[in-house]
């Protein structure tokens, strides 16, 4: 069963239009990154996806449903959200942080502990269980929103920009540890279009204007489609068997 799909769908900020008549879906276990330029409606999309907004236009189908008539505590067993902001006004551990993902249970949980902690073993936060989650760095506190939302456990997943503030170590292990889970279908925004390629078995190009891209990573992210959404000259170099991008001075 196709776990997400748009159709037709319209997103707009004020009066601009930020992608016209987007549709396409996703499949178990696909992993995809939402790529485009600043501003292009990336955010704006996981938030749709999400359930957090409507979309101007069109309609978004979770699982054999239209998401607008999921019940929330329903909604809640099938995607997790995570974002780049954070609001962490009160003393509290780095566990309990994540335990909060576990409150869809209802009080039937006797493994949320377990599963929190595994969770942030797999970001690599398992020494900070104890830390007060308002001293943290920018990249650890990403880290442990990412794994807060891995310990809802729902079948869907979407992130926005959860490689953010990560030193090179903890971008590819955030995303290799993303890309191993099994049984997850993933929506990622990410900048990075070399970690794009490397985390995503499709993608999804927004260019801003209304233009959307949409298909396996092979087909998408190539060269020209690239130079054209970022309008800006980028090249495709293989480097250990996989494309690593890099964008070139324009032509004087």
């Amino acid at each position: 069963m196709t776990v997400l799909a748009c159709t037709d769908v319209e997103l707009r900020a004020g009066h601009r239009v930020l992608v016209r008549g987007l549709s396409f879906a996703v499949q178990p276990g696909e992993r995809w990154a939402v790529l485009g330029p600043n501003g292009a409606g990336k955010s704006t999309l996981l938030a749709v996806l999400a359930g957090v907004r409507p979309p101007a236009s069109g309609s978004v189908t979770l699982g054999a449903r239209l998401l607008s008539d999921w019940p929330v505590q329903q909604l809640a067993e099938q995607r997790a959200l995570v974002t780049d902001r954070w609001v962490d006004p009160f003393a509290a551990s780095v566990l309990d942080t994540v335990l909060t993902a576990r409150y869809r249970f209802d009080g039937r949980d006797a493994e949320g502990v377990t599963v929190g902690r595994e969770s942030l073993a797999l970001m690599d936060c398992a020494h900070l269980l104890d830390a007060d989650v308002r001293w943290l760095s920018r990249g650890e506190r990403q880290r442990v929103a990412v794994a807060t939302a891995l310990a809802q456990a729902t079948p869907l997943v979407l992130l926005d920009e959860p490689i953010a503030h990560q030193d090179p170590r903890h971008q590819v292990l955030v995303l290799e540890r993303l890309a191993q889970l099994d049984g997850r279908s993933l929506i990622a925004s990410l900048h990075d279009l070399s970690a794009g390629a490397r985390f995503a078995t499709h993608a999804l190009l927004l260019d801003g204007r209304g233009g959307w891209r949409a298909g396996p990573v092979a087909q998408t992210m190539t060269a020209e489609n690239l130079t054209q959404l970022f309008d800006t000259p980028i090249a495709a170099l293989p480097l250990a068997g996989r494309p690593h991008y890099v964008a070139l001075p324009p032509p004087l």
